[in-house]
C-alpha cells in the first residue's frame, strides 16, 4: 500500500508552520502541526498558545513604545547647566510612582490570568469525555511503537505497530508504558505530550474530529534513533474503522502461490522468526513489531520509509545503513530467497 499523501493546510498559521516543518525536515508522510488542531485537546492547547502569543505581543509593543517615548523625551529635554541637575517636581514624582504601581498591578493581573487559564485548560484536557472511550495500549520501544487493541473477548485482541487507527468523533483512551527508557507520545494535531515511563502506566486521551492521517513523534530524547521514532494516527469513519479492525483480528493469509510459500519458509527458517510474530504461523516472538498484517501499513521502521518493495528489501538486508543503532541485525539472503521473502511479506494484508 502506498503511503497517504500529506494533507495541505489552508490557514495562514498552518501554512507558516508547514514551511518551518519542511525546513526542519519534519517528515515526508503525513502532516504535523500544533497550529492545525483536529481534536478538542489540540484545539484547547492551540487556543491557549494564541492567547499567550497575543498578550505577549501586546505587552512587547507597549514596552517598546514606552521605551521609545522615554528616549524621545530625554532627547528633547534641555541640557542642564554644568553642575546643575534636573530635579522632578513633587507632582512629576507622584505621577511616576502611580505609573510604576499601575504597571506592577497590570503585570500581576496578566500573570494571574495566565496561571488561571493554563490550569483551566489543563483540567479540561485531563477529563475524558464520553462514557465508552475506545481503549488502546501503547508500549514504547527503542525505536518503535507497539500498539495493542484489547477486548473483553481475548480472541478479539490484536496488535499492530507504529499506526493507531481510530474512529472519527469517538474519544480514545491511551494507556501507555515503556519497555526500556522514557519516551514521549506526541501527535501535535490531535493531542499534547505524555511520557511513557518504564514500569509505570500513564494515561492520555484524544478525539479526532476530522478524518485524515496525522503524524506523531517521540518528544523525549530516548537514544540514537530518537528522531526516527514516528507514528501515525489514522482517523477513519466508523464503518471503515470497524472493517479495518475486523481484518486486523484475523490471522495472516495463507501463501497464495509457490513464490510466497517459499518466502514463508525463508521467514520461518531464518533470523526473522526470532524477533517477530505472524499470527497463524509458528512465529510468535515479541522482540520486534508484529508483522501479521505488515503490508497494510503505510511505512516501515517507525515512519522512516514508505512501505514499498524497494525500501523493504533495503531494510531487511541492511537496516543499520537506514537507521543506525536500530536493534535489528542485517540479514544475509541470496537474490532468490530475498525475492520470495518480499513476496510473502507483501501478501500479509
Amino acid at each position: 500500500m502506498m503511503p497517504a499523501r500529506p494533507r495541505v493546510p489552508t490557514n495562514p498559521a498552518s501554512m507558516l508552520a508547514a514551511c518551518i516543518g519542511a525546513a526542519l525536515g519534519a517528515g515526508c508522510s503525513g502532516w504535523q502541526s500544533a497550529l492545525d488542531p483536529k481534536g478538542p485537546r489540540a484545539d484547547a492547547v492551540a487556543k491557549l498558545h494564541w492567547s499567550l502569543v497575543t498578550v505577549a505581543t501586546v505587552v512587547y509593543v507597549i514596552v517598546i513604545s514606552a521605551l521609545i517615548f522615554a528616549l524621545w523625551r530625554g532627547y528633547r529635554r534641555p541640557v542642564p547647566d554644568q553642575g546643575h541637575f534636573h530635579q522632578e517636581t513633587p507632582e512629576q514624582a507622584d505621577t511616576m510612582k502611580r505609573g510604576v504601581i499601575v504597571a506592577v498591578a497590570l503585570t500581576v493581573i496578566v500573570m494571574l490570568a495566565f496561571v488561571v487559564t493554563s490550569v483551566s485548560v489543563g483540567s479540561a484536557v485531563a477529563r475524558v469525555p464520553g462514557n465508552k472511550p475506545l481503549r488502546i495500549d501503547v508500549v514504547g520501544h527503542q525505536w518503535w511503537w507497539e500498539v495493542k487493541y484489547p477486548d473483553p473477548d481475548t480472541h478479539n485482541n490484536f496488535e499492530t505497530a507504529n499506526e493507531i487507527h481510530v474512529p472519527v468523533g469517538r474519544p480514545v483512551l491511551i494507556k501507555m508504558t515503556s519497555q526500556d527508557v522514557i519516551h514521549s507520545f506526541w501527535a501535535p494535531n490531535i493531542s499534547g505530550k505524555k511520557d511513557l515511563i518504564p514500569g509505570h502506566e500513564t494515561v492520555t486521551w484524544f478525539r479526532a474530529d476530522s478524518a485524515g492521517v496525522y503524524r506523531g513523534q517521540c518528544a523525549e530524547f530516548c537514544g540514537h534513533e530518537h528522531a526516527k521514532m514516528a507514528f501515525f494516527i489514522v482517523a477513519e469513519p466508523r464503518l471503515e474503522f470497524e472493517s479495518w479492525m475486523q481484518k486486523q483480528r484475523g490471522e495472516a493469509p495463507e501463501p497464495p502461490d509457490s513464490l510466497t510459500q517459499a518466502g514463508q519458509k525463508v521467514f520461518l527458517s531464518g533470523p526473522c522468526v526470532m524477533c517477530h510474530t505472524i499470527s497463524g504461523t509458528p512465529a510468535a516472538a515479541t522482540v520486534g513489531p508484529n508483522l501479521t498484517h505488515l503490508a497494510s501499513r503505510r511505512t516501515i521502521a517507525a515512519g522512516t520509509l514508505p512501505n514499498n518493495t524497494g525500501n523493504l528489501a533495503g531494510w531487511i538486508l541492511d537496516p543499520q545503513s537506514i537507521k543506525p543503532g536500530v536493534k535489528m541485525p542485517p540479514t544475509q539472503l541470496d537474490p532468490s530467497s530475498l525475492r520470495a521473502l518480499l513476496a510473502y511479506l507483501e501478501s500479509l494484508k
